[in-house]
């Protein structure tokens, strides 16, 4: 039994927030949410919500889901759309730099 849940147009870069993702891929939920909890990034509260989602839409699903026992089976970030936006350069020039942003996907389910 596998649960999704999914966070888009996050104002982050996605290898920002991959960074994040990577320390919960595999680990029991619980312990998950510990360890974004003691991480030290802007987007960690924002994983977190994620990932306490994919637990509430798991216990939805079916009523003889243990949480206790719900692993982080897949989790991964994916690359948004980018704003463009322009800033002033020297002499009249203007540069064009981009705003990223990511979608953030966290899967969980009974390890089997």
């Amino acid at each position: 039994m596998q649960a999704k849940a999914e966070a888009r147009y996050i104002r982050t870069s996605p290898q920002k927030a991959r960074l994040v993702v990577d320390l919960i891929r595999g680990v029991k939920a619980g312990e998950a949410i510990n360890i974004l909890r003691a991480t030290n990034k802007r987007i960690a509260p924002s994983v977190e919500k994620v990932l306490r989602s994919a637990i509430a839409n798991a216990e939805n699903r079916s009523n003889d889901v243990d949480v206790d026992r719900l692993f982080v089976t897949e989790a991964y970030v994916n690359e948004g759309p980018r704003m463009k936006r322009i800033r002033p350069a020297p002499m009249g020039r203007a540069f064009r730099y981009q705003r990223r942003m990511a979608h953030i996907v966290v899967k969980v389910g009974d390890k089997e």
